[in-house]
């Protein structure tokens, strides 16, 4: 873990019992053992709490990416042609606000004659025409 290797444990535990002397060590090594278990206790429980975290960040992503999807899905669906042509839709008239307005009768006017109609070929003498080749 920290690349300590057998001989630098054993020269380390040497020390110690110099140090302290075989009475403390005991003790010394108790202790000491206790608070590495708490070290790594506490390691882990942050380990996992951002372990946590960032499987929580990881699902707020796919979900933010889902509703991004279904965004798109939506807006395809709106702007790509429609299949079916869509029926007019009439207004409605027993709920407008606007005031109505009703119109004036109308007169009856009297049947007009209906146009001439120009003949189906020309007449060759008609002067508005351009002379013909012969």
């Amino acid at each position: 873990m920290f690349g300590i290797s057998f001989s630098e444990l054993l020269l380390v535990g040497l020390v110690a019992l110099l140090v302290l002397g075989p009475e403390r060590l005991p003790g010394a090594a108790r202790t000491a053992g206790l608070w590495i278990g708490r070290l790594k206790r506490s390691f882990n429980a942050i380990k996992q709490e951002v372990e946590r975290e960032i499987g929580a960040d990881e699902i707020r992503r796919q979900l933010h990416n889902e509703h991004i999807l279904s965004l798109e899905q939506e807006a395809r669906k709106i702007l790509s042609p429609v299949q079916e042509p869509a029926k007019p839709v009439e207004p409605a008239v027993e709920n407008s606000i606007a005031p109505t307005v009703e119109a004036a009768p109308v007169a009856p006017t009297a049947p007009t004659e209906p146009a001439p109609t120009p003949a189906a070929s020309p007449a060759p003498h008609d002067p508005t025409l351009p002379p013909r080749a012969p």
